[in-house]
């Protein structure tokens, strides 16, 4: 059965896939608007409002998870598109940076709910098993080349226009994908037991604490954050304040870490087929480790060139993607299918659960002890997750190694 042949899921997938780009052109704009309104003091206010974006992804998602069956998912899915629309719409207005964190708690919690339900969604659409599998991983993938690909594109864009006509484009691109959310036949779920809603929520958490691999996974989760943190928080103050450059050049730099992703995601799935996939994860969290020293050294020592960032974020760009990119396949192959979407629901809260604990620090700590101190603590946090990783997840287990093909259930079952 051909993915892409099913006419909803095509749709649907087209409506998630315009909705993560719209999200990660937001960020872009909205650091620059961050900046605009506090100048040095940027990284606080981006920090704390991407803080706001990730308590509303870890505590929503979760429930609405669980809760997706109670009301009608195609219009679920739609209102939520809209909102988007509407707030990312009103985000060039704002004056005062309150306002700044209302929307982006209202955007957030709007992006929290539409993820899970759009995986709760793709059983009911595509039904052949090896298909469903494969929707999964494309949901994945898509996740990962917004990150590499809206910081190119917000650089490319920000040289035609003013960084405030990125928000008119994204909100314009929600209602694109709130369309084409109406256009699909999505069936309403059947109801299931109401007393055991808070019980489904939390299943996928309880499968990490009791897989040992999963453990791994959840403290590379810290390692991926802490890196990430310097590249999301900090490339705007650090190119406007240190390298002396201009909105566009935030943008630039933001797309090399974009690129080292990029570079390695396209070499991985030659490598995935024949090494196991916590040696490549472990490698892509040394990797982050070296990036984020490499940070440290050079801002401690003084040597900050364009350069040398450029460098530096490429290469967290290439050790992120060492981590995130087998992630997918490592769920699959540890949960059966029936508790694969939880799997994944999970990984999504507890992912940014990472997050949640990074960004005040890469912000916070970076506006008030300056750049050295900070990328030196969130060093360390990498340090911290990645000896965590290796403890945590036993070398000797069953063979883990992602396949290149997507895993039968004979094979998730096996690997549970």
């Amino acid at each position: 059965m051909r993915l892409f042949a099913v006419r909803d899921y095509r749709h649907l997938f087209a409506a998630q896939l315009i909705a993560l780009f719209g999200t990660g052109l937001t960020t872009v704009a909205l650091g620059l608007l961050a900046y605009d309104l506090a100048g040095p003091r940027a990284g606080v206010v981006l920090s704390t409002a991407l803080t706001v974006k990730m308590v509303m992804y870890v505590l929503i998602a979760p429930l609405a998870a669980a809760y997706a069956d109670r009301l009608p998912r195609r219009t679920l899915l739609f209102a939520l598109d809209a909102v988007r629309g509407l707030v990312v719409l009103a985000l060039p207005l704002v004056t005062e940076v309150w306002q700044v964190y209302v929307l982006i708690g209202l955007l957030q919690a709007a992006s929290a709910a539409f993820t899970p339900t759009f995986q709760a969604v793709i059983p009911d659409i595509v039904t052949d098993e090896a298909a469903y599998t494969r929707a999964l991983s494309a949901s994945q993938v898509a996740s990962t080349m917004e990150s590499l690909l809206s910081p190119v594109l917000a650089a490319v864009a920000l040289t035609l226009m003013s960084f405030d006509r990125l928000f008119l484009g994204t909100s314009a691109g929600f209602l694109a994908s709130a369309l084409l959310v109406l256009s699909t036949r999505i069936p309403d779920a059947r109801p299931q037991d109401r007393a055991k809603a808070w019980d489904r929520a939390v299943a996928g958490i309880r499968t990490f604490l009791a897989t040992p691999r999963l453990r791994g996974v959840m403290a590379l989760n810290l390692v991926v954050a802490a890196a990430g943190s310097i590249v999301v928080v900090n490339t705007v103050n650090h190119v406007r304040d240190e390298l002396g450059g201009t909105r566009s050049d935030v943008a630039w730099m933001l797309a090399a870490s974009g690129t080292g992703t990029l570079l390695t995601a396209l070499l991985l799935p030659r490598v995935l087929g024949r090494i196991a996939a916590r040696t490549v994860m472990t490698t892509g969290a040394g990797v982050l480790v070296a990036g984020t020293t490499a940070a440290a050294v050079s801002s401690a020592t003084g040597f900050v060139t364009w350069t040398g960032t450029a460098l530096v974020w490429a290469v967290i760009g290439a050790g992120m993607a060492l981590v995130i990119t087998p992630t997918g396949a490592v769920l699959r192959a540890s949960v059966a299918r029936n508790a694969v979407p939880g799997a994944f629901a999970a990984q999504f809260s507890l992912s940014h659960l990472a997050w949640l604990i990074t960004y005040p620090v890469a912000g916070r700590l970076g506006a008030t002890a300056g750049f050295s101190l900070t990328w030196t603590v969130l060093a360390a946090l990498a340090a911290a997750g990645t000896a965590a990783a290796l403890l945590l997840w036993p070398r000797r287990e069953p063979r883990t190694a992602v396949p290149s093909a997507a895993p039968t259930r004979s094979d998730l079952v096996k690997a549970a």
